[in-house]
């Protein structure tokens, strides 16, 4: 898996900052409880903008992988669901 944001490729921005988000989370990189970096901080590492920054999150939150909680930020789930099959 890269950490990098491929311009070339059939994936949007925000899938492919979804998928490398959710590797980490998976792989325990982000363990359980950690606070994500922000969203600014996102967009810098990554090199996108902070719209797909905010769509990767809500792809994140939308398969129970994170939590944001107001003005505190985005958390790794306590119990992420297991992963789906490849080709999901």
């Amino acid at each position: 898996m890269t950490d990098k944001i491929n311009p070339g490729a059939a994936a949007y921005h925000y899938e492919q900052l979804a998928k490398i988000l959710e590797g980490k989370i998976r792989s325990g990189e982000l363990p359980a409880g950690t606070r994500l970096p922000g969203e600014m901080v996102l967009s810098q590492e990554y090199g996108v903008g902070s719209n797909t920054v905010r769509r990767a999150l809500e792809i994140l939150r939308d398969r129970d992988l994170v939590v944001t909680v107001r003005a505190r930020g985005s958390f790794v789930a306590e119990q992420p669901p297991a992963a789906a099959p490849e080709g999901d």
